[in-house]
């Protein structure tokens, strides 16, 4: 039995969409699965519609989703690049063996194949053995501009990479057919298919590139994480057979075979997305959790040259469990980069007023004492605090909070007040002071 050479052949006309970086995913999964090769390949024949961002974000794409292609685009070596565009002598020899063949003929300059007109059956791997009737006009494999149609060069490239299985969206079953007889007069073995369920929008209409949540840079963006994205798109269409949702990747490349794939159409459902995004993100920690907080606020602008690897470090690490997307993050804790905070001004309006002025001034001057200026000494002077004034630590934690972060809500106050350091904290809390609601 050959060993397993799969392929993804995306078009670089326009980003990636998640219904190709399924595919992409379905292939990959397989190859890692049987231990074959997972293939890249650029069908760019389509010079009026290619663009080189298309072709970034697909590289990019697919690298973040963690779909490393074996042979193909910038692997080097004698496997690849493998761009149609530059395989324009290999499809005129296969050409000349259909017209030795006595398989096309010549229809008004173009070039079509002569269907032998009989019945082909698929033996498809997810939806079994389907029979179609050929009895459709002869299909047009070279124009008269010179240049080939996908069907023709999509048979040869597979034929000559040697793909031994292909997974791709239903919507392409009817064309197998073709490829089959294709495969055929070519003298080859077609591939082993199997054609994949649609992804469809919540309202049962088929997912199209305009449809919101489509593009997978618009998950990047949203500061998803791809090993969540990378495990829902794994359930759109496949799943373990055991009512689990999320699980490790490997176990995924373990568990995959191509029984194990849906018949029906997959719904997408951005709920379940982003509960596996909230139960990864739950998990991150470490050298992860700074590499995925680092890029989300960098991503928003934040200035984090201008501080210290460790007090980075130590900011982040209070955000651990506490947010779902890279983009929460900015909001959340923001404020440890910034020389001044934007106070929300619901908080303003409930926390800022006349009364809390001398209950935020005490808590100042008890800051301002405090030694050392850390988590536990500071927790322990505002507490001491409180009981001098004769209230409850919170009337005294809330105001606090909001003048030195700009929200009543964020990470572990005496922690953040430590990273902070005296010299911000106390500043804030006179720029608050000085705030119109405390003379209202």
């Amino acid at each position: 039995m050959l060993p397993a050479r799969v392929r993804f052949a995306p078009s670089p006309t326009g980003y990636l969409h998640v219904g190709g970086a399924r595919t992409a995913l379905f292939n990959w999964l397989y190859a890692r699965h049987a231990g074959g090769k997972f293939i890249l390949r650029i069908e760019d024949t389509d010079a009026a519609r290619n663009t080189p961002e298309a072709l970034v974000a697909i590289y990019d794409g697919l690298r973040w989703l963690g779909l490393e292609w074996d042979e193909g685009p910038e692997v080097g070596g004698d496997s690849g690049p493998y761009r149609q565009s530059a395989r324009q002598a290999i499809y005129e020899q296969h050409l000349r063996t259909l017209e030795r063949g006595g398989h096309v003929y010549e229809d008004h300059g173009t070039t079509r194949f002569r269907s032998p007109r009989q019945p082909v059956t698929v033996n498809d791997l997810v939806c079994g053995a389907v029979t179609f009737e050929r009895d459709e006009p002869d299909m047009t494999i070279r124009r008269p501009d010179g240049s080939f149609i996908f069907h023709f060069v999509n048979v040869v490239d597979d034929l000559e990479m040697g793909i031994t299985h292909v997974f791709r969206g239903e919507d392409h079953l009817s064309n197998t057919p073709k490829h089959i007889e294709l495969f055929r007069a070519l003298g080859g073995e077609p591939p082993r298919y199997a054609h994949i369920p649609l992804i469809l929008n919540p309202d049962g209409s088929k997912m199209s590139k305009r449809d919101q949540g489509a593009s997978v840079q618009s998950y990047l963006d949203a500061g998803y994480l791809p090993e969540a994205v990378r495990n829902y798109l794994c359930l759109l269409g496949w799943s373990p057979k055991d009512d689990r949702e999320k699980l490790p990747i490997e176990e995924i490349i373990r568990l995959f075979r191509p029984e194990n794939l849906n018949r029906k159409n997959a719904a997408f459902d951005l709920d379940k997305l982003n509960w596996l995004q909230g139960e990864y993100a739950r998990e991150l920690e470490g050298d992860r959790l700074q590499q995925v907080a680092r890029q989300a606020l960098r991503a928003a602008g934040l200035p984090l040259e201008n501080f210290s690897a460790d007090y980075i470090d130590a900011a982040i690490q209070t955000c651990q469990g506490k947010f779902r997307l890279g983009s929460e993050l900015p909001a959340y804790a923001g404020f440890y980069f910034t020389r001044e905070v934007a106070l929300d001004p619901q908080g303003v309006e409930k926390h800022f007023i006349p009364e809390n002025r001398e209950k935020l001034q005490r808590t100042r001057a008890a800051f301002a004492a405090c030694e050392p200026f850390t988590a536990d000494p500071l927790q322990a002077a505002l507490k001491a605090t409180a009981t001098d004034l004769g209230v409850k630590a919170g009337v005294l934690v809330h105001p606090t909070r909001l003048a030195v972060t700009g929200s009543d809500s964020g990470p572990s106050l005496y922690h953040l007040l430590e990273i902070l350091g005296r010299e911000v904290v106390l500043t804030r809390l006179d720029q608050a002071l000085a705030h119109p609601g405390f003379c209202r």
